[in-house]
């Protein structure tokens, strides 16, 4: 027996694949796969130094060098496909072909994570066969691209159950966000969801909101159609704080508050009060107005003092509106270039609406800015009840008319001095719980919200889920698809069938 009889080759190989196996399975046993390694090299070496007579002569051979080209070429594909797959990893492209952009993240996303500058670790505790799995996987995919200081693992609570009792987790498809010491949870795998949670969880402090009380105002926690509990939520998926605030019982509107809201008070709001809100908003404060139509909240002392104030009656549009709905259940199309509307797509219902009017001489120091308009076959309606609802010119207003507007002023303030600002809208039912999801509404309230507190990475959350967006026709455009679908389709066919049917009949 001597060395060419011993297959030393496959002694090599064999060592080698087992060095490779040993470093997958126990990466921290690297003195073992040195030694295997090392061995594997050791019998190649040998191999070649036994066989290299036999190597010499093999390699001459026509067959061999033939050979020899198929597998240099077969090396050098395999070489391209593994730069190729290693660029793709490191800079990789994606197209979102599906039919609402599902996989694609929304503007306001893409500014959240641009301005992320801290470590955010995401734990998924979900499992594969879950619904949430996919979707967790494909959003957090779409964070990690766009920023690197993001990370994500998923744990199946079921085969790590340590993990899942240190986090406290409860049930599935729950997402835990961790950064500098502060945690947020999430139950859901919407966008909304996962970007309102990143929000909270990279910020030291959250935007404080208050809802003014004690005047008839729609509640916070009312679940019904007329609260505004589905607003608060909305507000605090986004990282506000909400809460509500008494001016009857507190003597000023309380520091730090990044925005003040007045939503559809019915009972009027005292002289003390408005003396309250209009030092908050002097002092650099930002104040949102919601003001609806036939209340007894009398505002226009505040107002005035700004320049702004409310007309009488109620608005009706004969284009603008739900075609099957009331002629006040205005739908607005037209928006004015401002931040809050910049990035809205879809109109805003406004169930009943009145208008704001502005002094210009009273308020010269501020800049006006109309956000929605009613169409120019609109006007204000003083009497809804007495008459048959038509435009009387000697009493009611014509339109175009604005039904919200923002105030700032014209000239910026000191340096390290807060910038105040006014949003004063015609109606408060378009946030309530009965239209708030409707599309457009919620997307208005946020941007709305954003502006006012200065959150210009937080403006609405426009949502890739899947979802059914309704096409709401207004009146004239109900009549177009009725004479389209009832008249003009079968009158074609019919008339494409009898011309045919003559054709055929000469021949």
């Amino acid at each position: 027996m001597n060395l060419k009889t011993i297959p030393l080759g496959v002694i090599g190989v064999a060592l080698a694949v087992a060095g490779a196996i040993g470093y997958s399975l126990a990466p921290e046993k690297l003195w073992l796969v040195a030694l295997l390694e090392g061995s594997a090299l050791l019998f190649l070496i040998i191999f070649f130094v036994v066989h290299f007579s036999g190597l010499k002569a093999f390699s001459t051979r026509r067959s061999t060098r033939m050979g020899a080209n198929s597998l240099l070429m077969i090396l050098l594909f395999v070489g391209i496909l593994a730069i190729v797959n290693f660029l793709a990893a490191r800079h990789s492209i994606r197209w979102d072909l599906s039919e609402n952009q599902n996989f694609s993240l929304a503007p306001q996303t893409h500014r959240v994570l641009r301005s992320l500058t801290r470590e955010v670790t995401i734990t998924v505790f979900t499992r594969e066969k879950d619904p949430g799995y996919q979707s967790y996987k494909e959003r957090l995919d779409s964070y990690r691209q766009a920023n690197p200081k993001i990370s994500v693992e998923f744990v199946d609570p079921e085969r790590q159950p340590k993990i899942a009792q240190n986090y406290g987790i409860s049930r599935t498809d729950t997402a835990v966000f961790e950064s500098a010491g502060r945690t947020v949870r999430v139950t859901a795998p919407s966008e909304v969801e996962l970007t309102g949670a990143l929000i909270r969880v990279s910020q030291d402090s959250k935007k404080r909101v208050l809802f003014l009380e004690g005047h008839g105002e729609p509640s916070l926690d009312d679940r019904e159609r007329t609260g505004l509990s589905s607003a608060r939520e909305i507000l605090f998926k986004q990282g506000y704080d909400v809460d509500t605030l008494s001016l009857l019982k507190e003597e000023a509107v309380p520091d730090h508050t990044a925005i003040l809201v007045v939503a559809g008070p019915r009972r009027p709001v005292t002289t003390e009060e408005q003396e309250r809100i209009h030092t908050y908003v002097e002092k650099g404060g930002h104040l949102l107005l919601l003001i609806d139509p036939d209340t007894q909240a009398d505002l226009n002392p505040l107002l005035k003092q700004w320049g702004l104030g409310v007309g009488p009656g109620a608005l009706v549009d004969l284009q603008d509106r739900l075609a099957q709905g009331d002629l006040t259940s205005l739908l607005v199309r037209t928006f004015t270039e401002h931040e809050i509307t910049q990035d809205l797509s879809a109109a805003v219902l406004f169930p009943l609406a009145r208008h704001i009017t502005f002094d210009e001489q009273v308020g010269n120091t501020w800049d006006y800015v109309p956000l929605a308009r009613t169409s120019p076959n609109s006007w204000a309606e003083t009497d809804l009840k007495g008459r048959v609802v038509n435009l009387n010119e000697k009493e009611d207003i014509k339109g175009p008319l604005p039904m919200a507007a923002a105030l700032a002023p014209k000239v910026a303030p000191e340096e390290g001095k807060p910038r105040p600002a006014i949003v004063v809208i015609g109606n408060s039912t378009f946030a309530t719980n009965a239209f708030v999801n409707f599309p457009g509404n919620s997307d208005f309230f946020l941007h709305t919200a954003a502006w006012l507190a200065e959150e210009r990475n937080m403006m609405s959350i426009v949502p890739r889920d899947s979802a059914l967006r309704p096409f709401t026709p207004n009146p004239l455009q109900e009549r177009a698809l009725l004479y389209m679908q009832v008249i003009f389709l079968p009158a074609t066919m019919l008339f494409s069938g009898v011309m045919v049917w003559r054709r055929r009949r000469r021949l």
